[in-house]
């Protein structure tokens, strides 16, 4: 029983994880898109590594769901 309880634990955080990661990135775009139109480069730079970002904690997320108990 908890061993389930943990699994369920562990797959509740890697969706919040992965939904967050995703947020980041769309955020990272968002910034990025209006550095282009501002041609600012520091902030394309910001947004661009935003982007990185979000998806490295996505991809984290989706692996840390299939580690085995």
């Amino acid at each position: 029983m908890a061993v389930t309880q943990l699994t369920q634990i562990l797959e509740l955080f890697s969706k919040f994880a992965i939904i967050g990661g995703g947020l980041w990135a769309v955020w990272g775009a968002i910034t990025f898109g209006g550095a282009l139109k501002d041609q600012n480069g520091p902030d394309m730079k910001s947004g661009m590594w935003q982007i990185v970002g979000g998806g490295l904690i996505c991809a984290a997320a989706a692996i840390f769901k299939t580690v085995a108990l």
